[in-house]
């Protein structure tokens, strides 16, 4: 199991440092852009590597997990957009690069049902990947001047949670599955996405990021207020 998913993040580190470079000396970006696309994304691949044995439940690390590792690599080209210039043609990209990685995670979900292979490891690295590319596409999003620094929130929410149930341990119980969450993070992702492209100037993508922030702040106060009332209840043990 971790060897076939050491040489799927080994083929993907090659790849995206392909991919980085080729895109760096058409765009003519910076030297260190490809460093930090790959940074970002080994850092990534070693967490997933080092979690993986204890809690990945299946022999096989599974293809929508190597579907979700594609994302996260997708999500590390466009972190390592941040400080150079991007415009024209090159934001055209990022906006294909961030669809692409957001239709993607339409995908690994399916997979992972229809190959018997669901489990709580895949859906946490899924939660993350999306973080991670949220975080990405709010920073890009800010540096574009399509939305203020607040923007930020977007892709702070999801750590600052995480934070919080490290302080308050009840913020830490699990959530029971929830359509409304899922369906606030896509909301989220696609809004940033649309703010990306250039046909859409600032006024009106403020506007749309600021109303699909207010859907997800809704959705974290939803489960803080579920996690509130059911703070005293004791966790089953899993069978």
């Amino acid at each position: 199991m971790t060897h076939g998913a050491a040489l799927t993040a080994a083929a993907l580190t090659l790849a995206l440092g392909a991919l980085a470079l080729a895109l760096a000396a058409w765009a003519g970006l910076g030297a260190d852009f490809a460093g930090r696309a790959l940074a970002v994304f080994v850092v990534g691949a070693a967490i997933v590597l080092a979690t993986l044995p204890a809690d990945h439940p299946h022999p096989r690390f599974g293809p929508a997990n190597q579907v979700t590792l594609a994302r996260l690599a997708l999500a590390a080209l466009l972190a390592g957009l941040l400080g150079e210039p991007v415009s024209g043609a090159l934001a055209w990209i990022a906006v294909a690069v961030a669809a692409l990685a957001a239709l993607l995670d339409a995908v690994d979900g399916p997979i992972a049902r229809r190959t018997g292979l669901t489990s709580v490891f895949g859906a946490r690295f899924d939660m993350e990947t999306d973080a991670v590319l949220m975080l990405a596409l709010a920073a890009l999003a800010w540096q574009l001047g399509k939305a203020g620094p607040w923007i930020l929130l977007a892709g702070m929410l999801r750590y600052l949670f995480v934070g919080a149930g490290r302080v308050s341990h009840w913020l830490a119980r699990p959530l029971p599955p929830s359509l409304r969450r899922k369906t606030a993070c896509v909301v989220q992702i696609v809004a940033l996405v649309a703010c990306l492209a250039p046909i859409v100037p600032h006024p009106a993508s403020a506007a749309l990021a600021g109303t699909a922030l207010a859907l997800l702040s809704y959705s974290f106060a939803v489960d803080v207020a579920w996690l509130r009332r059911h703070a005293r209840e004791p966790l089953l043990e899993a069978a």
